[in-house]
């Protein structure tokens, strides 16, 4: 497919989306978190592609929303615009996602970020949610993620100051998953994506799916739901070929069944 504000490649089992707005440091408008649903949509259904890389510029991941969208707009017009409709594809999108970033990851650029599944950092990135000196807040997942991330102080501090923090700060406090040097993300955040993409695909599925149930439940239920998608397991081939090659010691040859 041909999108306007993405590039899309494929490394091996391995999809690398890239935001593609440099003059604007990738700002996220209506078109670009369109061309990204649209780009999750096709990658949903592809059996080749196992785990995703979204990426920015080296300037910016991403920089924050397109305010020139929404400058003038009223709550009816926010609300009739389907605006978080995008997001809610990112964050229902089954397969691993490792944001690689690089620069700013401010605003709207944060909160892509944290609705991936991990984030790679460069030493030169900053994060941060500055809607407050607009005189908003964090309205595509910001207040919730991060305060599930780094605790109710340190949301408190950042989302109502404003200020932003470096990559090494953002790890500390459990937002990042790995700091290295701004010119190793993307090459450190592929070699991730390959290591997990060579998983029994299946398996990478649920246990996503079950990490993602902790925050929506209590530990019973989480324990309930885990132990469940744990049996179910037991119904793939791909169980069968692990302890195999297992027990036979060599490598599995995983079928995604």
């Amino acid at each position: 497919m041909a999108y306007s504000n993405i590039l899309v490649d494929q490394f091996d089992a391995v999809a690398v989306i890239t935001l593609n707005r440099p003059k604007v440091l990738n700002a996220l408008n209506r078109e670009t978190m369109d061309d990204l649903a649209a780009a999750l949509d096709a990658i949903e259904t592809d059996d080749n592609v196992r785990c995703v890389v979204l990426t920015g510029g080296e300037r910016a991941f991403a920089a924050g929303a397109d305010v020139n969208e929404f400058a003038s707009a009223t709550p009816a017009e926010m609300l009739a615009g389907y605006r978080f409709e995008q997001w809610e594809r990112v964050r229902k999108f089954s397969k691993p996602i490792i944001a690689a970033v690089r620069g700013f990851a401010l605003g709207g650029g944060c909160e892509l970020a944290m609705a991936c599944d991990m984030i790679i950092a460069g030493d030169g990135a900053r994060f941060g949610q500055p809607e407050i000196n607009i005189g908003i807040i964090p309205g595509a997942g910001g207040t919730q993620r991060l305060t599930r991330a780094a605790g109710k102080a340190r949301a408190m501090d950042l989302i109502l100051t404003g200020r932003p923090i470096s990559a090494t700060d953002a790890q500390a406090i459990g937002l990042v998953t790995r700091v290295v040097p701004d010119e190793a993300v993307l090459d450190e955040a592929r070699a991730l994506a390959v290591q997990i993409a060579s998983k029994p695909p299946v398996a990478v599925r649920m246990a996503k799916d079950a990490i993602l149930k902790a925050f929506d439940t209590t530990l019973e239920g989480g324990l309930d739901y885990e132990r469940k998608a744990f049996y179910l397991l037991f119904a793939t081939e791909d169980k069968t070929e692990g302890i195999r090659a297992f027990l036979e010691k060599r490598a599995p040859n995983w079928k995604g069944r």
